[in-house]
């Protein structure tokens, strides 16, 4: 008995000393503050996969979606935006989003031009280095987004103007209530890989860049349609791949959750995809490649806020969720409201990440599958808490967009003329072609 006794107590006392509290107890400092390479290989690549996201995928799949006079200019902008948010994002940008945490706002100023960064990003297992890059990308993609909205008619000069500022004005504040400790993140809001830091703050900004400028020439009188569905559909695959960098690694580490994320993506893309074309084909008689690519994007853009939280039956759910809400939103803009977002920015990914962001509330309960409520949630007050994150996201992006367009539009204006428009923007603010078929 008494050996039994202290067998027990030996056991005990290893599965104590093995458990991940004592760790984080008695390890050796120098040890824990260094970075584990199979993480930091896995967020690496991810990032690759985001910027892929952007260049080429965002820029082929707006680009196939415009007329052939514009094709060049989408290319153009979206280098541009990733160009420029990229420097902003080094001097500025990160550190208003992830710097310490001051007063729930605005991240501290220690990181300006990325000085100071750890050797582990607190809370992971990767240089802080490696963190920042990997947010780079999101940073990329965020106002690269909003270009679908003000294609064929936006000045060049004008729209590299306000994505910079609206990366230090929307988007690096949204990031810090989410995902650097601030406000948001302390009421309880959820967002795995960006429902509400991208695809709300872009799809809102978008839509009222897409009123401030008016509606194209002829539109909606003169039908307007893509130059290249191939290529549209071509870059929405190269999104769908690249979501996975995206979704996966929104979690940080390679491993199961990682995994989880990517199924769950995947899963909500096919769904969303399949169920787009099928309603397209009962309300239009047939099923489009433009429609098989945006029903995918849709879905991809709902499913990001719930990837890491809830399990692959939701995932279905959500895709096919996905679809059926978009595309009504995609009818009730463009012939309800007569607001020619041009390329269903807000339709898509705005209405896709509010959906997915509010879904998750119901989701993440292990009764289906998901990760479960923290502690002290419930279905009804993470569901407040997200309603809470959008609500407050929308106002901010909106009133914040319209005060910087117009703002910028004193010295620089929004929109070509008339003749420049008709022209198309390859020739009148570029100076080429991007298609020679003499």
């Amino acid at each position: 008995m008494k050996y039994l006794v202290k067998s027990l107590g030996l056991l005990l006392a290893a599965g104590w000393t093995a458990s991940p509290l004592y760790a984080q107890q008695t390890v050796d400092p120098a040890i824990a503050d260094v970075a584990n390479s199979g993480d930091t290989a896995w967020i690496l690549t991810s990032s690759a996969l985001v910027l892929f996201m952007t260049l080429p995928g965002l820029a082929l799949f707006y680009g196939g979606l415009v007329r052939s006079k514009n094709f060049l200019s989408v290319l153009i902008q979206c280098m541009a935006v990733a160009g420029i948010c990229s420097i902003l994002w080094i001097i500025v940008g990160y550190t208003l989003a992830f710097g310490g945490v001051t007063n729930g706002f605005l991240g501290n100023g220690l990181n300006w031009m990325f000085s100071n960064l750890g050797n582990v990003r607190e809370g992971t297992a990767i240089p802080e280095s490696t963190f920042a890059l990997f947010q780079m990308t999101f940073a990329v993609i965020t106002p690269a987004l909003m270009i679908g909205a003000w294609v064929e008619r936006a000045r060049f000069g004008w729209v590299v103007a306000f994505s910079a500022l609206w990366l230090l004005i929307v988007y690096a504040p949204v990031a810090h209530w989410v995902w650097g400790g601030g406000w948001l993140s302390n009421l309880g809001v959820l967002d795995f890989a960006g429902g509400i830091v991208v695809h709300t703050t872009a799809g809102v900004s978008a839509l009222v860049v897409a009123i401030m400028l008016g509606r194209r020439m002829g539109w909606p009188k003169t039908l307007m349609l893509p130059h290249s569905p191939a290529l549209t559909v071509a870059g929405a695959a190269m999104l769908w791949v690249g979501w996975f960098g995206f979704n996966g690694g929104s979690a940080l580490t390679a491993n199961d959750n990682a995994s989880a994320a990517i199924i769950n993506t995947h899963i909500a893309a096919s769904t969303a995809a399949l169920v787009w074309i099928l309603i397209e084909k009962f309300k239009v008689g047939k099923s489009t490649a433009v429609g098989v690519a945006t029903g995918a994007i849709a879905g991809l853009a709902t499913i990001t806020p719930a990837a890491g939280f809830v399990g692959p039956g939701a995932s279905i759910i959500i895709g096919a969720l996905a679809s059926i809400v978009c595309f009504m939103a995609v009818g009730l803009v463009k012939n309800g409201f007569k607001i020619d977002d041009s390329l269903d920015v807000f339709a898509v990914h705005g209405v896709g990440g509010i959906l997915g962001t509010l879904m998750l509330a119901l989701f993440i309960s292990d009764s289906f599958g998901g990760t479960g409520y923290g502690e002290g949630m419930a279905f009804g007050s993470q569901f407040v808490a997200q309603l809470i994150g959008v609500g407050a996201v929308a106002i901010w992006s909106a009133v914040a967009t319209a005060i910087i367009g117009f703002g910028i539009s004193f010295i620089l204006p929004m929109r070509v003329s008339e003749d420049d428009e008709r022209d198309g923007l390859d020739i009148s603010n570029h100076g080429e072609r991007a298609w020679d078929l003499d």
